[in-house]
């Protein structure tokens, strides 16, 4: 009998449904079934049957970030109900939450600088300004997803688009515009493939959503000595995992994202077609079989 498999996947009541999700999850889907896995796609807000699957991955679980609340009680839920779900409980609640940048930083990860806010005003982000002694800065909410409400700044500027409650503040990197971010995705601790992904001309924003310029690249050594010491700031072990590194201010990589959640996993461009995935999966299900 094969193993039963669910990718969580957007609420339809929430805009995320009108996404590319569908063409993703197939992606995601095609090296599982290749390895004999069933697939199959669970809304997370009414995934109520979980407890017959093999596995449960919230790797399309697009829109949660506008259903916070929700999504906390779902994962604390699933946890109580012994659902087999990875990556683990503990993972899907703090990796939610920007302020885990903070929390790896002082664990030796090299992060972006980041300030924490519970309101962004114009008076909040020129003290930043002079904090960072930057002249452009990034906010954006402190859960939050594909650029969402994330504005760039300068003295002057309106924050009118800009995050509405509890916000993140960083200096922005110039080098994102002409190097763009390199995303460097593991499989059960071990590295996989990377994509190069550069913004359109005038713009900071890397995702597709945006129009992102988007390559299979081999990351230069000092990205991968960086990853390693991102995942080693984490205690939990991790099925999946995608690191978003950018040109720091010093030139040396810098965390933007570390996406543990439901990162785009660029099976398209992984010259093994996601056979790493696969056989991750696999491990996790055959080493931690369901209740």
């Amino acid at each position: 009998m094969s193993a039963r498999v669910a990718i969580l996947t957007p609420d339809p009541a929430d805009e995320a449904f009108q996404s590319r999700w569908r063409e993703v999850v197939e992606r995601n889907a095609e090296p599982l079934r290749a390895a004999g896995m069933t697939v199959e796609g669970r809304c997370w807000t009414e995934a109520e049957d979980l407890a017959g699957f093999d596995l449960v991955m919230p790797l399309l679980a697009w829109g949660y970030v506008r259903a916070y609340p929700l999504w906390l009680d779902k994962v604390a839920e699933w946890q109580a109900d012994g659902v087999k779900v990875q990556n683990p409980p503990s993972v899907l609640a703090w990796n939610a939450d920007k302020s885990y940048l903070q929390r790896l930083a002082e664990r030796g990860a090299p992060a972006v600088p980041a300030l924490f806010v519970d309101r962004v005003t114009e008076q909040v982000m020129a003290e930043a300004a002079a904090a960072f002694g930057a002249d452009r800065l990034v906010a954006k909410p402190r859960v939050s997803h594909s650029a969402w409400r994330t504005i760039r700044w300068s003295p002057g500027d309106g924050i009118e688009d800009g995050p509405e409650g509890a916000a993140i503040i960083q200096p922005y990197l110039p080098g994102i515009e002409t190097k763009g971010e390199t995303s460097l995705i593991y499989f059960g601790g071990g590295y996989s493939h990377s994509v190069g992904k550069l913004p359109q001309p005038g713009d900071y924003r890397v995702q597709p959503e945006y129009d992102g310029i988007i390559s299979a690249v081999e990351p230069a050594p000092d990205m991968l000595e960086a990853a390693e010491r991102i995942l080693a700031a984490v205690d939990e072990d991790l099925l999946y995992a995608r690191i978003d590194l950018a040109p720091g201010l010093d030139g040396r990589p810098a965390l933007i994202e570390l996406e543990l959640i439901e990162p785009d996993l660029y099976i398209g461009y992984d010259p093994r077609r996601g056979s790493k995935f696969a056989a991750a999966v696999l491990r996790e299900i055959e080493s931690h079989p369901s209740r």
